[in-house]
Order: structure tokens, then C-alpha cells, then sequence
């Protein structure tokens, strides 16, 4: 098999040629069609994340190992299963529920395994999908993607169930309210695309990039507002009516959590999703003064995900703007991320 890995963190991706995989147990090997290049593989390959305040979350002190095969929007075809995967259909073409936990604790056992303490994240912990092959330690972790094209299907592992998990967590103010959109990205884009698949108001969104405005009107934003206007606040709130009652921020920095949060209207909820990184602007007492709810969302769990698949293979979501790419362009792809240059997402898709 042909792979693309981070032997060092802060470095360039490194090609590897391994033998191929052969599953043991309940193990499926999967022949890679699609994968998805999500910013989340920017900080994998960077090796942590900003807290702010000068402090970092470091990888290497939390137990991811190296060289590491990244990539968690995976589509492929079974080529091998182990003795005990059971039977299911394998002439069907999958995507990889990547958030995969322990199985045992509580936590996953409640069906969060996406929240798990020790977590086997494919392309985080284990190794993913930038690469010919990967191994998924059971088959109730493939999705059929049914007619959907690889390509679209892919992204649905992360950018869509992300986007669809954080909308869950204030899907009652929907149909009623104008949902707060910071970011255009691929995420914030396929929010846009389930907004309209929940039959939702019309969200306003935020984004410093024009052309990701142009992006996030044609997908069925009301708004796509500048947030470097010095009256940004105001028009947010001309635009949905209102001072916004939720908020989803698919950047997570320190200006668009000010940003995101001086919008919202009393009791409204603000949802982090990015990890950019930074630290909170807010002060304290406004958020008691002004009764917020912020919480995070981080992708989604197996429940989730099936309803979320339910929608995708009844074509209720239209799909983001992909451009595919070879897998061995993978580190060209990560630099043009990391430079804000992809619209939708970019997909490493040989065949």
C-alpha cells in the first residue's frame, strides 16, 4: 500500500510504501476511493493546537504516536475482512465512521463514542485514509453511500457530521430563528446545505473572505456579512431580524468568538466548533448578565452519523464544492488549506 505520512511533527508529509493490510478479528480492510483533507490533518501535521496565553495542547504529550497515516473522511470498497467481521454486503462502496472510542466505557456505550477518554480516532490515533488502503476495526462503522459519489460522501464523515452534530445542539430555534454562521469554510457550507435539508430559516453568515461570502449566498445564506465592518454586530442583527438566539463558529479564534458572541441576543447559545485557537475575549459577567449558554460540539456520534447518511442517500443535501486531487499531492493540498485557498473541501481521490 501507498500512503502519506507525518513522521515528524511541524514538517512536510513524508511518502511510504508498507505491505498491504491484512485484517485480524472483527478487522475490515477497505481499498481507499476518496478522502477528505480537513483543517483538523493542519493541526495533526503541526503537531497541537494554540490555547492562548502562550500555551499549547501538544500531541506528542497526548499520546499520538508518529509516523501517522492522517485523513478521517474516508470512502472505499472491502477488499479483506477478518474471521470474525460477521457478514455483510461487501460489494458496496462505504464511508468510515472515524470517531471510533474504546467500545467499553460508559461514554461509549451510551453511543458517544466520539467523546471517549481513550479514543482510537482513525487518522488521528490510528491510521487513516491518505492512503491506498485502511484498516476499520469493525464493520458497523461503514455507512453505505448508496449513489452518492465518493467524493461528496467522504466529507460527510467529518465536515458533515460536525456541522450536522453542532446543529442538533440548537436544532429547536430553527424554523423560527435566523441561525449565526461564522465561517464559510467546508463546514460552514454544509451547515448551510443541512439548514435547508431540516427545512431551517435562512442563517446569516460571517466570513473575512469574499469569494466564501459569494460561496455561502449561493449556498442559501439570507446574509454573508464582512466581520471587519465596523458595524458587523448591527448587521447581523439587521439581517436575521433579530439579535441572533444561536450561533455556530466553525472558525474558534479569538476574534470570531468577540465577534460571535457580542451578536447573540439574551439566553442565546454560542457553539464552538474550530480549532483555530486562542483564548476567550469575554467577560465574565456578561456571560451571567446576559444568561449565554456556550458549549462545544465536536463531530458527532454513530446515531448521528446514520441519520445524518439517511438524509445524504434521499438527496436532501445538496453537495459542497469539491476539487479532487492525487494523494500524492496531499501536502501541496495542506498548504493551500492552510492559506484559506480551498472553497468547499479538497478530496484526495486517485482513481
Amino acid at each position: 500500500m501507498h500512503c502519506q505520512c507525518v513522521h515528524e511533527f511541524g514538517q512536510p508529509l513524508r511518502a511510504d510504501h508498507r505491505p498491504d493490510l491484512t485484517p485480524q478479528g472483527t478487522e475490515v480492510v477497505l481499498s481507499v476511493t476518496a478522502a477528505g483533507v480537513c483543517h483538523t490533518d493542519l493541526h495533526i501535521r503541526d503537531g497541537g493546537y494554540d490555547l492562548g496565553h502562550g500555551r499549547r495542547l501538544e500531541f506528542a504529550k497526548r499520546g499520538i504516536e508518529l509516523p501517522r497515516v492522517m485523513g478521517h473522511e474516508t470512502v472505499g470498497e472491502v477488499v479483506a475482512k477478518g474471521p470474525d467481521a460477521g457478514k455483510f454486503d461487501t460489494g458496496k462502496i462505504y464511508v468510515v465512521y472515524p470517531w471510533i472510542g474504546c467500545g467499553t466505557c460508559a461514554t461509549c456505550v451510551s453511543g458517544e463514542e466520539q467523546l471517549c477518554l481513550t479514543p482510537k480516532f482513525l487518522g488521528i490515533h490510528v491510521d487513516g485514509g491518505y492512503a491506498t488502503q485502511i484498516r476499520v476495526p469493525h464493520p458497523k462503522y461503514l455507512y453505505d453511500i448508496g449513489s452518492i459519489p465518493p467524493e461528496t460522501a467522504a466529507p460527510l464523515a467529518c465536515s458533515g457530521l460536525t456541522a450536522y452534530g453542532a446543529l442538533k445542539k440548537v436544532e429547536s430555534t430553527l424554523k423560527d430563528h435566523a441561525l449565526l454562521v461564522i465561517g464559510a469554510g467546508g463546514l460552514g457550507l454544509m451547515c448551510a446545505q443541512l439548514l435547508q435539508a431540516l427545512d431551517a430559516k435562512a442563517p446569516v453568515f460571517v466570513d473575512i473572505d469574499p469569494v466564501k461570502r459569494a460561496s455561502a449566498l449561493a449556498a442559501g445564506a439570507c446574509a454573508a456579512i464582512d466581520p471587519s465592518a465596523s458595524d458587523a454586530v448591527a448587521q447581523i442583527h439587521a439581517a436575521a431580524g433579530e439579535a441572533p438566539v444561536a450561533a455556530i463558529d466553525f472558525v474558534g479564534a479569538e476574534a470570531t468568538a468577540e465577534l460571535g458572541f457580542n451578536a447573540l441576543g439574551k439566553s442565546g447559545t454560542y457553539v464552538i466548533v474550530g480549532l483555530f485557537g486562542g483564548a476567550a475575549p469575554w467577560a465574565l459577567p456578561l456571560i451571567a448578565l446576559r444568561s449565554l449558554t456556550i458549549r462545544g460540539s465536536y463531530a458527532g456520534s454513530p446515531g448521528e452519523f446514520s441519520e445524518l447518511m439517511e438524509l445524504a442517500r434521499n438527496r436532501a443535501i445538496n453537495p459542497i464544492p469539491t476539487t479532487c486531487y492525487k494523494l500524492d499531492e496531499a501536502e501541496t493540498v495542506l498548504n493551500s488549506l492552510a492559506a484559506g485557498k480551498i472553497v468547499g473541501r479538497a478530496i484526495l481521490a486517485d482513481a
